[in-house]
Formats: structure tokens, C-alpha cells, sequence
């Protein structure tokens, strides 16, 4: 009897683990909304563009704001790849390997391959970084400067990023 109680209770909790489908779904669906708000951001930014150069209009800081908004787009790029990592990386722990991934001649696709939470977080975090990254360069275009102080201050900030990035880049190449 406890044999059978323990089996009915050992299936029940492997089967719990199909709870994880819930950040899967609920994963792709925000990675959708922002590359569909981020493309909506992208045609924005082109349509100014053509019309100010279609009317031959001139605007103060016109540069800076398409800029900004490219920046912004690609910020909300990365943001969806998170959660597209996040969504298959979880899938592929908790529920089963992702087959399709794998039917490209054979070969597996190693952007998606993850095999252990350490795998899935590290990526994760490797695109946040970027993500960091891209949204500090986008407040610094919208950012005025008025003194040399406030300049070396940005110098600083990017060599900090620059040597940051590097030291990233090589942990990765030692795994």
C-alpha cells in the first residue's frame, strides 16, 4: 500500500512540473509584445524621418531623437530576447528538449541550448547586461553637458562599460 501511495505522490510531483508551461506561455507572449512594440517604435522613428526630409523640415536635436528612439527599439529587442531565453530555457529544464531546435541537419542550435538553470541564467544575464548597456547609452544622447567635470564623468562611465564588457567577454570564452 505504501508503495502504491508513494508512486501516485512521486507522479503527481513530477507532473507539478508542468506548472513551469504557465512562464513559458506567459514568456513568449511578453517577448512578442515587445518586439511588436519595438518594431511599432522602429516605423515611428523611420516615418519622422522621411516626412522631415520629405517637407524639408529642420528640428532641433532631430538627430538625437532618432537616435534615441532607434536606441529605445533595440532595447526593447533585447528585452524580448530575455524573455525568449527565459521561455525556452525553461522549457527545455522542466518539460522536454525542443526538437525543431535540433532538426537543422543534425546540428544543435547552441543560442538556445540550455541544459542546467546556471546555463539559462547566465544568458540571461549576459543579454540584461546589454540591455543595461543600450539604456545607458540612450539616457546619455538625452543627457546636456555643461562643464568639463560632467564630460570626464561620461569618459569614465564608458571606459567602466568598455572594461566591464571585456572582462564579460572572456568569462564567456572560458566556459
Amino acid at each position: 500500500m505504501s508503495e502504491l501511495i508513494e508512486k501516485i505522490f512521486e507522479s503527481g510531483l513530477w507532473s507539478s512540473r508542468f506548472i513551469v508551461l504557465l512562464a513559458v506561455i506567459f514568456g513568449l507572449v511578453g517577448a512578442v509584445s515587445l518586439f511588436t512594440v519595438a518594431s511599432f517604435d522602429v516605423y515611428d522613428t523611420a516615418s519622422k524621418v522621411f516626412m522631415t526630409y520629405y517637407n524639408h523640415e529642420h528640428m532641433e536635436n532631430f538627430h538625437g531623437e532618432i537616435v534615441g528612439g532607434i536606441i529605445g527599439a533595440v532595447d526593447l529587442y533585447l528585452i524580448g530576447v530575455v524573455m525568449l531565453l527565459f521561455s525556452f530555457g525553461l522549457y527545455e529544464l522542466f518539460i522536454s528538449e525542443i526538437d525543431a531546435a535540433r532538426e537543422d541537419e543534425g546540428k544543435e542550435n547552441k543560442i538556445l541550448a540550455i541544459h542546467s538553470l546556471d546555463q539559462l541564467k547566465d544568458k540571461i544575464s549576459k543579454v540584461i547586461v546589454m540591455v543595461l548597456v543600450v539604456t545607458f547609452f540612450q539616457r546619455v544622447g538625452h543627457t546636456e553637458y555643461t562643464g568639463a567635470l560632467e564630460m570626464m564623468y561620461l569618459a569614465i562611465s564608458i571606459t567602466a562599460i568598455s572594461v566591464g564588457l571585456y572582462f564579460l567577454s572572456k568569462v564567456g570564452h572560458h566556459e
